[in-house]
């Protein structure tokens, strides 16, 4: 979509700015001046477009997670088996624009405040809704009906977890690594049928021997 004003366009500019500040800042280190400092504004420009630091961060947690769901989407678009759409959700939440530390950690630093904050906690919860969603559909044409939300379960649970370990260490999981873990996971509960949808690109990334699955 194109976008309306110069007012939509320095919103977007603001909130991408927070958000390069979390990925090495974390939350409590971003301030209103980081930012405008970042932008390239006046703090004062910040506060004509956001109320408070608190807004910006609501605002940045849902920019963040729009880039990571137009990525999944667009993957899902092209999808046309049940196991091209898992790995269409899979591979997109592990892309390589995505999934590294700076941008992990940025991530790990605002679900951290999940729970002090009502508004991060339903925008975490519509997030986690969507990927129950997008799973439960692709899952439906390759596993029986009373596992289905178990499995996702996992996987949401594994891409978390992988989320988690490269926001937490510098050099940690790498894409190749956590995708082996994924593929593993997929095969032991799903079984060979569910690996046909992997993407050229992942079947290369892991090919045999190139992949240390473990530290």
């Amino acid at each position: 979509m194109a976008l309306r004003s110069i007012s939509e366009i320095r919103r977007l500019e603001l909130k991408q700015a927070a958000f390069e500040v979390m990925q090495t800042e974390g939350v409590q280190g971003t301030t209103l001046e980081k930012v405008a400092q970042h932008a390239g504004a006046a703090k004062g420009i910040v506060l004509h477009y956001f109320k408070s630091k608190k807004q910006l961060f609501e605002h940045t947690m849902r920019h963040a997670n729009s880039l990571l769901r137009d990525e999944v989407a667009a993957r899902l678009r092209r999808a046309g088996s049940p196991s091209e759409r898992l790995w269409a959700i899979i591979e997109g939440n592990f892309a390589s624009a995505f999934y590294c530390h700076p941008v992990c950690h940025a991530w790990l630093s605002l679900c951290a405040e999940v729970p002090r904050d009502r508004q991060l906690e339903r925008i975490q919860h519509v997030i986690h809704r969507r990927m129950r969603s997008n799973l439960r559909s692709a899952l439906a044409g390759l596993a029986l009906a009373d596992e289905i939300d178990a499995i996702a379960l996992g996987i949401t649970t594994m891409i978390d977890g992988l989320w988690l370990r490269a926001g937490l260490q510098s050099g940690g999981f790498g894409q190749a690594e956590a995708l082996a873990q994924m593929s593993d996971y997929v095969r032991h509960r799903l079984g060979e049928k569910a690996m046909a949808g992997r993407s050229p690109e992942l079947r290369a990334l892991l090919t045999d021997g190139m992949v240390i699955r473990g530290r």
